[in-house]
């Protein structure tokens, strides 16, 4: 397997997230598959990105659309076949681009074999791979946790008479990390996949797999108006202290760190762990004492900071000013979770976005269209999918708007479909957005100010700028609205500066940078000098000077 001459990929690359069900359908059936992805590869080497993580394509009833798995060392007949997902892999590698995938193992779906055999009876010996527990005396359930989707995070049986515990749908049962089994049998699921060459994984909900072995009840946390988790409804009531996050999670990302380390004489695997956790010291606990656990736990500081220059700043000095030397940062902007960058920020603001987040010292996460600045698409009721607001009733977190098809074309169905044209083919499982005549990768590649352009632009002066890939950060004072921050290594420096408002600023240049604009997000300044030391930027306008 080539390691492409360099062990530190997940440092000094860029990571592009593909939901499989929404980046190409090659088959005619409405969902996109992994075929898809293999023909559109090109696409992301033209980008200039690094490694592609994929979500999950594996077998399952779709109660959450993959997050519940049935059969983790399978391919679900709707993306393909193991063959197909062995021949992406090869075809990444041959393009020197690496694949991470999505582990899921707080829990599997319900349908998995494990736990029908659990739930089979209370003498089953994979009766322990699960959180089994008897009711409370009056019959309820054994404490207050509650599920991110909604209702009691217990789910009665009443054929063995006990309840099970499911922090997300009830169809996903969650495992239990305490049974030596689950971790043998879950760690058999990584080699599989790293045997085929897989270069790391994104861990789904990492935090959640170790809970409080005596289950004590999640104490009420008191209402703000700024809080985060506000829209999740119920679930904010609670201050998350017992049901995820025990201490003892990180011993098995320790042991999960030595097996990835392991495949490492053929190239660097990598973990990071998806960590909804915004007390940043705690957060980074994620990556070890030793920096033995996680190569990052991913940061998602930046979405809750709120889109002024001065709440990112504070998120991105606090970050500096916790981690420990040796440890990574990363930045998360836009997934599948989250609307998208050109919906949560403006259109013009999408830009600024895509300056910082590829700009700050840490590895960049981007999340597929988002470098065509798609929008969200407005879903109607009769077609929302995501099972969070269908069961929890709040149709304010409907993650469908931003998982829609792939803008490719302006032809029908936005090229996602091949038969679209012929209008044979079944309509996409999520609605196409009507801009799709304008915002779509071939229409953007022949413009030369297009925001496509300016990813493509930028992500190449990042892998040929040693400065912004490795070097130092640091703030510099400028007027309110704004955020400027040099980088730094040796004795090459590069300048960024980014206006968060709709007026024009003047940004005061350090004496010793030349003050030469390499690159603007209006894309018409490159080479342009700065007269005076003084930069005037334009509203909404980011920079890159050397």
């Amino acid at each position: 397997m080539p390691d492409f001459s360099y062990n530190c990929w997940w440092r000094d690359g860029v990571i592009y997230q593909v939901y499989p069900r929404s980046f190409k359908d090659t088959t005619g059936n409405g969902v996109g598959d992994l075929q898809g992805i293999i023909e559109n590869l090109d696409h992301l080497v033209d980008l200039g990105v690094d490694a592609l993580w994929i979500s999950p394509f594996f077998p399952s009833p779709m109660a959450d659309f993959g997050y519940d798995v049935s059969d983790y060392t399978d391919v679900h007949p709707l993306f393909g076949t193991l063959e197909t997902m062995e021949r992406l892999i090869e075809a990444a590698h041959d393009r020197r681009l690496r694949v991470v995938l999505d582990f899921v193992p707080n829990h599997s779906s319900d349908q998995h074999p494990w736990f029908i055999e659990s739930r089979s009876s209370r003498d089953n010996p994979k009766r322990d791979w699960y959180v089994w527990c008897d009711a409370k005396p009056d019959g309820s359930a054994p404490n207050n946790w509650l599920s991110v989707f909604g209702g009691s995070a217990w789910e009665w049986d009443a054929a063995t008479g006990q309840y099970y515990l499911h922090s997300f749908l009830n169809e996903q049962p969650d495992l239990n990390w305490r049974h030596e089994g689950v971790k043998a049998a879950m760690f058999d699921v990584l080699r599989f996949w790293l045997d085929r060459g897989v270069d790391g994984f994104r861990i789904d909900v990492a935090h959640y797999i170790m809970k409080d072995p005596e289950f004590r009840d999640n104490p009420a946390r008191p209402e703000s108006p700024e809080d985060f988790f506000k829209p999740m409804g119920e679930y904010a009531t609670q201050d998350h202290l017992y049901d995820k996050g025990h201490p003892d999670v990180h011993g098995v990302f320790q042991e999960m760190r030595t097996l990835a380390d392991s495949y490492n004489a053929i190239g660097e695997r990598f973990l990071a762990g998806e960590i909804h956790i915004f007390d940043v010291a705690e957060w980074a606990a994620y990556y070890g004492r030793a920096g033995d656990e996680l190569h990052f736990p991913l940061n998602f500081g930046l979405i809750k900071a709120g889109w002024t220059a001065e709440a990112i700043r504070r998120s991105v000095d606090a970050l500096e000013a916790t981690i420990r030397e040796g440890d990574w940062p990363n930045y998360v902007l836009g997934n599948h979770d989250e609307p998208r960058l050109a919906t949560r920020y403006g259109e013009v603001q999408a830009r600024v976005a895509a300056m910082l987040l590829l700009t700050l010292r840490g590895t960049p996460t981007l999340y597929y269209g988002d470098e065509i600045g798609m929008l969200d698409v407005a879903i109607p009721p009769d077609r929302i999918q995501d099972p969070w607001p269908l069961r929890s009733g709040i149709l304010e977190i409907n993650r469908d708007p931003c998982r829609t098809p792939m803008q490719w074309t302006g032809g029908p169905g936005a090229g996602f479909s091949p038969a679209a044209a012929e209008g044979s083919v079944p309509e996409p499982w999520l609605p196409v957005h009507p801009n799709h005549t304008h915002v779509n990768v071939e229409h953007q590649q022949a413009d030369p100010g297009s925001i496509y352009n300016f990813y493509r632009r930028l992500l190449r002066l990042r892998r040929d700028t040693p400065a912004l890939v490795r070097g130092s950060y640091r703030p510099i004072e400028s007027p309110a609205g704004t955020f400027v921050y040099l980088r730094e290594l040796d004795d090459a420096r590069r300048l960024v500066a980014l206006n968060f408002t709709d007026e024009p600023k003047l940004i005061r240049i350090p004496t010793d940078l030349a003050g030469r604009l390499e690159i603007s997000t209006e894309m018409d300044r490159a080479g342009e000098s700065v007269a005076g030391g003084v930069l005037a930027l334009r509203r909404h306008e980011a920079c890159l000077l050397s």
